[in-house]
């Protein structure tokens, strides 16, 4: 193992233990066996693959191979036999097996290792295996270079905080004669396990330098075909996006178009709108006003020969001013009380006397009596002088 595995060794196992603990492993494995169901028979053998575990186990001189989780054993053979005879047996015994899934695991009995219960933070989880190399001296009566231990995490609850785990250590001598027997006879295991009934307890005390470099001719290819996957899901995505592009592009332009009719029949509408409402204004303008005339004539009728106007002005609100001399200006209130189109006269300021012309001057304010269904005018302010 190399160096900078080792270094990534720590995320690799934290990866690893979040796999396992999350609930896909189990999600994919029913969804597979159920997709693996609907396959001819023929053919679910060849989509069943995966490691296939088999445990190897010593008894009395001899060894009995068992597929993980069957209860059928294979025939056992001496380990007094040759390394040949031995590979042979071993061969015969997980014949079926492809040798690329095959996994060996040398399972102890139950009595030959011991176990402690750990609480531990959950801050450990991600470095078991020195956590353990830690306790081994706490909890057992051993130092770590005397056994193979494991660490591992216990499923079911535990307090809040923690982690529920358990301390795995066989000792060595006892593992070192067998690992010593395997290797003469040619044979290499992936795992050093207790047997848990017809399966493994699950853990691998076999030092992670001591373990078996597996080299998978299937995995470039298994690569290549992930690549591939990658390559033409992108491509898809591409060509979806890109069609999604040409069809806004194309809703594009046509909202564009219709947003260039909108407008024009907006200006249309405005233009119209426009020229209805000036006519109506100009319309309403003239029934509602009275000419200037008219007040002029009035006035002539009414103001006596002997007066004259130097100012006459009449505003957009009807505002009359009217600025002149006469003989006797103050009788000029009681000849427009009557007018019908003048009202509310009245002096501003003080009569004064005109020396030049020995006649009064005088400014009269007054109101254009508007009719009774006439609105106040705004428009720009109407002027006129006699």
């Amino acid at each position: 193992m190399n160096s900078a595995t080792q270094t990534l060794r720590p995320q690799i196992d934290r990866a690893r233990r979040a796999w396992r603990g999350s609930p896909l492993p189990g999600f994919l494995a029913w969804w597979s066996g159920e997709l693996r169901a609907l396959l001819p028979v023929r053919w679910q053998a060849f989509f069943s693959g995966g490691n296939v575990w088999c445990l190897l186990r010593h008894e009395d001189g001899e060894w009995h191979v068992r597929r993980s989780g069957h209860g059928e054993t294979s025939l056992p053979w001496s380990d007094a036999l040759d390394a040949s005879a031995q590979q042979a047996m071993l061969g015969a015994a997980v014949a079926g097996i492809d040798r690329q899934d095959l996994r060996l695991a040398l399972c102890l009995p139950q009595d030959a290792a011991l176990r402690r219960r750990l609480l531990l933070p959950e801050a450990a989880r991600d470095n078991l295996r020195q956590i353990g190399a830690f306790e081994m001296d706490r909890q057992t009566p051993f130092r770590t270079e005397q056994v193979y231990y494991d660490l591992r995490e216990l499923p079911g609850p535990a307090p809040a905080g923690r982690i529920s785990a358990e301390l795995v250590a066989a000792p060595r001598a006892a593992v070192d004669a067998k690992l010593e027997h395997l290797r003469n006879a040619g044979i290499a295991i992936d795992a050093v396990d207790l047997c848990d009934g017809e399966t493994r307890l699950g853990v691998n005390l076999l030092p992670p330098e001591m373990a078996r470099v597996h080299r998978d001719p299937r995995r470039r290819l298994n690569l290549a075909l992930v690549a591939a996957t990658v390559v033409l899901l992108l491509l898809c995505l591409g060509q979806w996006l890109h069609n999604r592009q040409d069809a806004l592009a194309a809703m594009q332009a046509q909202v564009d178009d219709m947003r260039g009719d909108a407008q024009k029949i907006a200006s249309l509408r405005k233009q119209l709108e426009d020229s209805s409402g000036a006519a109506g204004f100009l319309a309403k303008r003239k029934t509602d006003s009275i000419a200037v005339v008219d007040v002029l004539q009035d006035l002539t009728t009414r103001i006596p020969d002997d007066t004259w106007l130097e100012r006459f002005t009449v505003d957009s609100n009807g505002h009359i001013g009217i600025q002149g001399q006469s003989a006797k200006a103050a009788p000029l209130i009681d000849a427009l009380q009557s007018s019908k189109l003048i009202t509310g006269a009245n002096f501003q300021g003080v009569i004064q006397r005109d020396p030049a012309t020995n006649k009064e001057r005088f400014y009269m304010d007054a109101q254009l009596r508007m009719p009774a269904a006439a609105k106040p005018a705004t428009s720009s302010s109407a002027g006129a002088t006699r």
